[in-house]
């Protein structure tokens, strides 16, 4: 892929998160916030910094990772957060002002390629190294950003298997909607997907040859809450993830068979109902990193 084609499917990836995906996500905040927290707040325990660091938050979206890191490393420290999306920089930027953050601050910019504002004594990203066109270019320039020493946090999705409450939702969605590739439509798509960071081996070998050694990969299972209710979850399912964007990529059709998306995905999610919502398996791996 020469350096054009790279630019022009790296800003189709922009545009999707600076419009249909960042009104999706703000559809969802309280599933993709406050559903995802277990797994935030078990890599946090893992990854205490000191006070006075200053510290990357990539893929920063929200930016309420970039919050707490700012209150942990304390008024001598720095959290940078950086994304792609203007969109998401915008929403940060304003919680960060609610909450009288002064030490939380926002870029917007490619982590791939961009200027990063280093140097950094950590970098963090939680769920927001999955999604890029080039990884091995956003591990180098990571590695760039930060200080000799320095560690770089990641937490990714592991395999479709272990995350059922995606996986399950994409097989019955592609069982009744045509699928249509990337390279099939103009449409603005959201990159490579959530579990191209899944395999131990391919990333281990991606950040050793980005500049990182002593690289760790522990595993993290426990159940997430993806709906409030039924009707909740399923309306996810069909917004975001791999089911959700097979469904916006058919378009017309995949609007056309949505009940019969419905009647399936209620039936794939129902062994997941509790009294308090729906709730499934999930499985991530915490990465962990040193810059040489």
């Amino acid at each position: 892929m020469n350096q054009r084609s790279l630019d022009e499917s790296n800003a189709i990836i922009v545009e999707a998160w600076n419009t249909v995906l960042y009104d999706k996500f703000c559809r969802f905040r309280h599933l993709l916030i406050d559903g995802l927290s277990q797994h935030s707040d078990a890599a946090f325990e893992r990854c205490k910094y000191q006070e006075g660091a200053r510290v990357l938050d990539v893929g920063c979206g929200f930016g309420d990772s970039t919050r707490r890191i700012a209150k942990q490393v304390g008024p001598d420290g720095e959290a940078v957060g950086v994304d792609c999306a203007e969109n998401f920089i915008r929403d940060a930027e304003t919680g960060a002002r609610r909450d009288g953050i002064p030490n939380a601050r926002f870029v917007v910019g490619d982590a791939q390629w961009g200027d990063l504002h280093g140097p950094y004594d950590h970098a963090f990203a939680r769920f927001g190294t999955m999604f890029f066109e080039m990884p091995g270019a956003a591990m180098r320039n990571v590695r760039k950003a930060l200080k000799p020493g320095g560690t770089f946090t990641q937490i990714v999705w592991r395999r479709r298997e272990d995350n059922p409450w995606l996986h399950e939702a994409e097989l019955r969605v592609k069982e009744i909607v045509p699928v249509v590739s990337h390279e099939e439509t103009d449409q603005v798509h959201c990159g490579p997907g959530p579990f191209s960071m899944s395999g131990p081996d391919m990333v281990s070998t991606m950040l050793r040859v980005a500049g990182f050694e002593r690289i760790t990969f522990e595993r993290y299972d426990c159940d997430i809450c993806i709906g409030r209710d039924m009707a909740d979850a399923i309306e996810f399912a069909m917004a975001l993830g791999p089911a959700g964007e097979i469904i916006r990529l058919a378009g017309e059709e995949g609007a056309r068979r949505r009940p019969q998306v419905v009647e399936a995905l209620q039936e794939a999610l129902t062994p997941y109902e509790r009294p308090d919502g729906i709730w499934a398996p999930s499985s991530t791996w915490f990465i962990t990193a040193t810059a040489t």
